[in-house]
C-alpha cells in the first residue's frame, strides 16, 4: 500500500489491477493499529469480521461485481450501532452492552463493499472537544502525542490521520467532526441536518446530532457522502431529498463563485497563522475567478451560549434512559428503587456528562424554562437567519475551524467554559442546520494542523465540496 496514505480512487485502482488484495489491506491496517496502541484511537478492533469480509469483496472485485466502496477500510465511532459488536458510547454505563441491530449508515457502507475494522474511542456520549472525557482513557493527537485530537469524534480523526484506516465515521453535534479534522490535519464533513439516517445513532441531542465522513481528501469525502446520504423511513427526521454525485462536481473551478468571509469569525482571538491560512485561501480563490465578500453572522457571539442550553436540555432527555433498569450498568448495592436509580448513574456516568446533564434538567425545570430554553430556541432562529442572509448574497462561506490549534493533553480540563470555546466557530453551523467541511490548511509554528471551515447552504454540499476541492488542490 501507498504510505503514508491512500485515498479511495487510488487505492482500488491498484485493487481493480490486483496489484494488492482486501485481504492484504486489512492485514495492512490491523498491523499498523497493533503498533500505535499508545494512541488509544480505538475502543474494540474486528480482524476476523473484517478478514471475512475482504475475502467476500476480493471475490466480487475479481468478478466486476464490487460496490462503490469496495475494499475502502472504515474505522466507526463507537456511538454507531453494529450488530453484535459493543456500543458504549465511550461510557462505563453501556461498557457491556452489545447492539442487536445496525444503524442505516452501516447497512449501506456494507452494502457498497466497504470493510469495517473497528469502533474508535470518543468523549462519553459525544461531549466533548478533546476526547479526554472517554471513560476508556483519552485519545492522543498523532502530530504530537502531548496535544490533543480534538473531539468528540477524536478516534476516527487519529484513525484517518494515523493511517490506521482508509476513511472513518463521526458524528457532529457542535464541531465533533470538523473540530478534529482541523486538529488532525485530515478532511472531516459535517452534512446538511437530515442528509443522513440517525437510525442507530446513540442520541446526545437529537436536533443538532449528525452523522459525517472522516478521509484523506475531499474527493474520498464525496464518495462516501453518496453511499452514506439519502432518506431513511426509520428515521423521522432524515429529509427526502435527492442525492447527487458530489465526486462529478470536483472539477476545480471557482470562477463566478461568491465566497463570504463573516467578520465576526476573524478576530484578534484567532491565532496569527489560521489568520494567515484563511488569508492564503482567500488570495487563491480570487486569482481563481471567485469573488470575495465581506458578510456578517451578527448573532454569532450568542452561539456558545445558546447550544450549550439547547444541546444539554437534549441530552438531559435522551440520556433519561439510562437508569440501570432495562440496560447497561447496574449499581449492584442499592435498597431502593431511587437508590439503585442513583447509583447507576453516579456510577456509570462521567464528569462531564453529569455536568450536562444537570445543565439541562435546571434549563428545562419549571421557572426557568422560558428564562433559558425558549430564549435560546429564539436565538437559534436569530442564528439561522443570519445564515439565511449572508447566504442570500454568497455560494458559501470561508471561515477558521478553530480559534487556535491543538491544545496540550488536561491543558483545558479544569475549566469547561474554555474547553466549550473551543467550538466557537462550529457550533453555528448545528444550529442553523447546514452542511460544512474542514479541510487541512497547513501547520502552525510548532507543526500543528490547521483547519479552514467550509460553510453551504442546506442540502448543498456539492457548491461546499467544490470549493473544497479546488482549495485543497491549489494549496499543494
Amino acid at each position: 500500500m501507498d504510505s503514508p496514505q491512500i485515498t479511495i480512487p487510488r487505492l482500488q485502482e491498484k485493487l481493480r489491477g490486483r496489484e494488492i488484495t482486501c485481504a492484504k489491506v486489512v492485514d495492512d491496517y490491523l498491523s499498523r493499529i497493533g503498533n500505535a496502541n499508545a494512541l488509544n484511537a480505538f475502543l474494540g478492533i474486528f480482524p476476523d469480521r473484517a478478514r471475512a469480509r475482504a475475502k467476500e469483496v476480493d471475490v466480487k472485485i475479481n468478478s466486476g461485481a464490487a460496490g462503490k466502496l469496495a475494499g475502502v477500510v472504515i474505522a466507526v465511532k463507537d456511538i454507531l450501532a453494529i450488530k453484535g459488536e459493543r456500543l458504549t458510547c465511550g461510557s462505563r454505563i453501556l461498557e457491556n452492552f452489545v447492539s442487536p441491530y445496525d444503524a442505516t449508515v452501516i447497512k449501506k457502507l456494507e452494502a457498497a463493499d466497504a470493510i469495517i475494522i473497528g469502533k474508535t474511542n470518543m468523549d462519553e456520549f459525544a461531549m466533548g472537544s478533546s476526547t479526554e472525557n472517554s471513560a476508556f482513557g483519552p485519545v492522543k493527537n498523532p502530530v504530537n502525542p502531548g496535544y490533543v485530537p480534538g473531539g468528540s469524534s477524536g478516534g476516527s480523526a487519529v484513525a484517518v490521520a494515523a493511517n490506521l484506516a482508509t476513511a472513518g465515521l463521526g458524528t457532529d453535534t457542535g464541531g465533533s467532526i470538523r473540530q478534529p479534522a482541523a486538529l488532525c490535519g485530515v478532511v472531516g464533513m459535517k452534512p446538511t441536518y437530515g442528509r443522513v439516517s440517525r437510525f442507530g445513532l446513540v442520541a446526545f441531542a437529537s436536533s443538532l446530532d449528525q452523522i459525517g465522513p472522516f478521509a484523506n481528501s475531499v474527493e474520498d469525502v464525496a464518495r462516501i457522502l453518496e453511499v452514506i446520504c439519502g432518506h431513511d423511513e426509520r428515521d423521522s427526521t432524515s429529509a427526502p431529498v435527492a442525492v447527487e454525485e458530489f465526486s462529478k462536481f470536483l472539477n476545480g473551478e471557482v470562477k463566478g463563485k461568491v465566497i463570504g468571509l463573516p467578520k465576526e469569525y476573524l478576530s484578534d482571538g484567532v491565532q496569527k497563522e489560521i489568520r494567515e491560512a484563511v488569508a492564503a485561501a482567500t488570495d487563491r480563490l480570487q486569482k481563481a475567478g471567485a469573488t470575495i465578500k465581506e458578510v456578517s453572522l451578527p448573532h454569532t457571539k450568542y452561539a456558545i451560549a445558546t447550544y450549550y442550553i439547547i444541546c444539554t436540555a437534549e441530552a438531559s432527555s435522551n440520556l433519561a434512559r439510562y437508569d440501570g433498569a432495562r440496560y447497561g450498568h447496574r449499581a449492584k448495592e442499592a435498597k431502593s428503587l431511587e437508590e439503585m436509580y442513583l447509583n447507576s448513574r453516579s456510577e456509570g456516568f462521567g464528569p462531564e456528562v453529569k455536568r450536562r446533564i444537570m445543565l439541562g434538567t435546571y434549563v428545562l425545570s419549571a421557572g426557568y424554562y422560558e428564562a433559558y430554553y425558549r430564549h435560546a430556541q429564539k436565538v437559534r432562529t436569530l442564528i439561522r437567519r443570519d445564515f439565511e442572509q449572508a447566504f442570500s448574497a454568497c455560494d458559501v462561506l470561508l471561515t477558521p475551524t478553530t480559534p487556535t490549534t491543538a491544545f496540550k493533553l488536561g491543558e483545558k480540563t479544569a475549566d469547561p467554559l474554555e474547553m466549550y470555546l473551543a467550538d466557537i466557530f462550529t457550533v453555528s453551523v448545528n444550529l442553523a442546520g447546514a452542511p460544512a467541511i474542514s479541510i487541512p490548511a497547513g501547520v502552525d509554528a510548532k507543526g500543528l494542523p490547521i483547519g479552514l471551515q467550509i460553510i453551504g447552504k442546506a442540502f448543498d454540499e456539492k457548491n461546499v465540496l467544490q470549493v473544497g476541492h479546488f482549495l485543497e488542490k491549489s494549496n499543494h
